[in-house]
């Protein structure tokens, strides 16, 4: 484990526990971490994780803005459902993105994981773009899909970075249910 990989799991750790309390901090954290990581994943020739860093740090702004501003500055964003046709086209967002991806990886790169390191890019941009609109849905698709990193990192030998996305999966769940309680909260 670099020094690199060990503080970018922190910061992690961090983003993601802020983001549980619905702290706005959580952004400009996360934004320092995935710039850590694009270098972390390019080193590990993990290539569609290294450029999903780039696409996060975009979303980590987007993220940010709609936390702190959103569309209309006087009302703070709440924690809302997605209906089945948003999860249906987000799911196939991922799926097309994901077949995408891994052709461009296992066709123009070296690659170490093409195809399912493009899959998990695509699907987190997904779970990504539904967290920075505070839906529910998102913690669910980000525990399959930070568990199948765990696996990807164990793979890689990227030991700090498996446990991170193992700690990941366990704030995904308090995610759910903390959220899923405010939601219940809030429309009752």
């Amino acid at each position: 484990m670099s020094p690199l990989e060990a503080c970018a799991s922190l910061l992690g750790l961090i983003a993601v526990w802020l983001t549980v309390r619905q702290n706005p901090l959580c952004w400009p954290i996360g934004l320092v971490m995935v710039v850590l990581y694009a270098w972390v994943f390019f080193q590990a020739r993990l290539y569609s994780n290294a450029l999903l860093q780039f696409v996060y740090a975009a979303l980590q702004l987007y993220g940010w803005w709609h936390w702190t501003r959103g569309e209309r500055p006087d009302e703070r964003l709440h924690v809302s459902r997605l209906g089945l046709l948003q999860i249906g086209s987000g799911l196939a967002l991922g799926l097309v993105g994901s077949l995408v991806l891994g052709m461009l990886m296992v066709s123009y790169t070296d690659a170490s994981a093409p195809w399912q390191d493009a899959t998990l890019c695509a699907f987190s941009l997904v779970a990504q773009l539904w967290m920075a609109r505070k839906r529910l849905q998102c913690w669910l698709l980000w525990i399959v899909l930070d568990l199948l990193f765990v696996a990807l990192f164990i793979e890689q030998a990227l030991y700090s970075t498996a446990a991170l996305y193992g700690l990941f999966t366990l704030l995904a769940c308090h995610g759910w249910l903390t959220w899923r309680r405010e939601l219940a909260e809030r429309t009752s």
